[in-house]
């Protein structure tokens, strides 16, 4: 007969102590006993790994069976010391007894307590020797998970410390950590780079410390630990909480509180680097000189009499043009003013919009009253779940993570239905105000605010605008505005004789290109 020996530890201390030494010489005495012939790629198949883990974490026993299915023939039984040395693990244990057994003929068994498969109460001590050991594993799991929250809730590190940080025991064997003084300054300094918002994180990590991979460094910049505290992971009914850790903070809350937002996507609240507008030369990100091109610029001028005056001029040669700031603006604002649009094609367009509007608001209110549905249907369920626990069909546990699940089911619900009616009028709001930016954009020229004038200009002129002195004219702008306004000519530059030139092209589609306009 022959036999496949199989011995297993799980734990470094087992293995040190020669556990596995005394179960090979066990098995090796049976089968010199039995006279059974020992067979295999390698004798024995000796494991360290856990016994919770499946066999893709048992690496030796997953190669036994590979065996076994390749030489099925040629072995007739694999045997352990025991029970538990096979699994404890009460469902591993009976799915590799019916792949072994059942499927490929060959018996699996233990030296001590052996059983017969043959037989009717195979299964019982198969859970009884198995299942024994599964529940002890279940409830050193348990007693373990309790021991280590309860150690978090006092504030004290239950595991390894993280970077920065050293674990150390106080001479009765007391665990603490303390700051590692090298590490934890790269890490206080990679904290401040990111919560200036000017570096990517990644890239400050590739910078000061690539030898953390990326997941991780994440991590450690949302590590409450740095700051003073811990986080207590949820257990049962028992939510997650972050408590005062007995350790030194390496970060101040404020640095922390900057890199959250700065992950969350949050904007600073910090003024940007780039200039302020300036309301009296608001134009000048839009001018060109008409005579070499270049941009125009502005700049403030003291008087005699020691009051200030504004003036735009060619930033290459202030000799080409050089006009008060007021002067320029009102210009400005009287060409744009009187761009009146067509009130037969700016009442299609807002009737178009509203349709548009109407339907996707029709398409709004259809998802809400289908989200309305569905938290009418989890709330049947929720009301379900009270009778079942009132009736005594439904323990504590089982109760409120149920009610917590459908809980957060509605809640998310109604957050849903509140942002997609936010979202209808915040779309009426917009195509109202479009509209009335269109109708009146001398007067916003005049009266807006320098930003808001900067936001429309970009939107109506793509390119740059040209200004002699006394006229303005541009090669570029939008061609929506064409179809609007009808008056394309006026934008150009060009005078009242050129505009009256029939129009071939049809108003529903822009024009293919807009050759320069001459100068007067």
């Amino acid at each position: 007969m022959n036999a496949i020996l199989y011995c297993r530890v799980s734990t470094d201390e087992q293995a040190d102590g020669c556990s596995l030494e005394m179960q090979e010489r066990a098995l090796r005495e049976y089968c010199k006993n039995h006279s059974y012939n020992i067979v295999g790629e390698e004798q024995p198949y000796n494991e360290d790994y856990t016994a919770k883990h499946h066999d893709l974490r048992r690496p030796k026993f997953k190669q036994l069976y590979n065996y076994c299915r390749k030489h099925k023939h040629e072995v007739d039984k694999v045997l352990f010391l025991r029970w538990d040395r096979y699994s404890r693990n009460l469902e591993f244990a009976t799915t590799y007894k019916r792949k072994f057994y059942d499927e490929l003929g060959i018996e699996i068994n233990a030296l001590e307590s052996p059983i017969d498969f043959e037989g009717p109460d195979w299964s019982t001590l198969l859970g009884v020797y198995c299942g024994t050991a599964h529940a002890e594993d279940n409830k050193i799991s348990r007693r373990t998970k309790e021991g280590i929250r309860g150690t978090l809730l006092k504030g004290r590190c239950a595991n390894r410390a993280p970077r920065g940080y050293i674990n150390r025991r106080t001479e009765d064997g007391q665990a603490y950590v303390e700051i590692d003084e090298a590490v934890a300054k790269i890490i206080s300094k990679a904290f401040h780079e990111v919560a200036k918002g000017i570096e990517v994180p990644n890239s400050i990590r590739r910078r000061l410390c690539p030898q953390i991979p990326k997941d991780a460094f994440y991590r450690l910049l949302r590590n409450v630990f740095y700051i003073g505290f811990i986080r207590v992971p949820a257990y049962k009914d028992d939510p997650e909480q972050i408590v005062k850790g007995l350790h030194d903070a390496i970060i101040d809350e404020e640095t922390f509180k900057k890199v959250q937002d700065i992950l969350d996507g949050k904007r600073k609240k910090e003024p940007k680097l780039s200039k302020a507008i300036d309301p009296d030369l608001y134009l000048r990100k839009f001018l060109v000189c008409p005579i070499c091109g270049y941009s125009m610029t502005g700049a403030t001028s003291t008087g005699a009499a020691g009051g200030k005056y504004k003036y735009y001029n060619c930033c290459h040669n202030g000799k080409h043009l050089r006009k008060p700031a007021d002067y320029v603006n009102d210009k400005f604002a009287d060409w744009v003013g009187g761009l009146k649009p067509n009130k037969e094609v700016l009442d299609l367009y807002t009737e178009v919009l509203q349709d548009l509007r109407g339907e996707h608001k029709q398409d709004i209110q259809k998802e809400v009253e289908t989200l309305r549905k569905e938290i009418e249907r989890v709330e049947v369920l929720l009301n379900g779940a009270d009778d079942k626990f009132c009736e005594g069909l439904l323990d504590q546990e089982a109760y409120a993570r149920i009610t917590k699940r459908y809980g957060e089911q509605i809640k998310s619900l109604q957050e849903r239905i509140t942002l997609l009616q936010a979202d209808t009028k915040e779309l009426k709001d917009k195509v109202d105000y479009s509209m009335n930016v269109i109708a009146n954009l001398g007067n916003f020229m005049k009266n807006a605010p320098a930003k808001v004038k900067c936001k429309i200009l970009s939107s109506i002129f793509p390119g740059k605008i040209q200004f002699d002195g006394e006229k303005y004219r541009t090669t570029e702008y939008n061609q929506v505005l064409d179809l609007i306004f009808q008056e394309t000519n006026k934008l150009r530059g060009y005078g009242e004789k050129e505009s009256e030139k029939p129009i071939s092209v049809s108003h529903s589609v822009p024009r293919p290109r807009i050759e320069r306009g001459t100068k007067s």
